[in-house]
């Protein structure tokens, strides 16, 4: 088994900054992908920032040039550096891995809990 546990939300005032973290842990032989992404109330989940191996990132058109992706390979974590919040970056923001969990194996995609994010004007 995979788990994901994130960490670092809360409520935060407009213009602020919040860090997040994304811990996998369990059965894991190698991680290809890490990932951010957000649904807030009565919206579709959107991609915020993806991380690959190769050091490759991608951003969500919303949060380009605000929010930082990064990762530690050795403690398999995913970090979202979130600065500039607004009011419309709250929401509920999840990670996800790519995981191959045995050399034969195929990757599988895993997903945390979620972790509230709540900006306020």
């Amino acid at each position: 088994q995979v788990q994901l546990v994130e960490s670092g939300g809360g409520l935060v005032q407009a213009g602020g900054s919040l860090r997040l973290s994304c811990a996998a842990s369990g059965s894991i032989f190698s991680i290809k992908s890490m990932g951010w992404y957000r649904q807030a109330p009565g919206k579709q989940r959107e991609l915020v920032a993806l991380l690959a191996s190769d050091g490759l990132a991608n951003y969500g058109d919303s949060v380009k040039g605000r929010f930082t992706i990064s990762r530690d390979n050795a403690e398999n974590t995913v970090y979202l550096q979130m600065s500039t919040l607004k009011p419309e970056d709250s929401a509920v923001y999840s990670c996800n891995a790519q995981v191959r969990q045995a050399s034969w194996r195929p990757m599988t995609l895993h997903w945390g809990q979620g972790t509230q994010v709540t900006v306020s004007s």
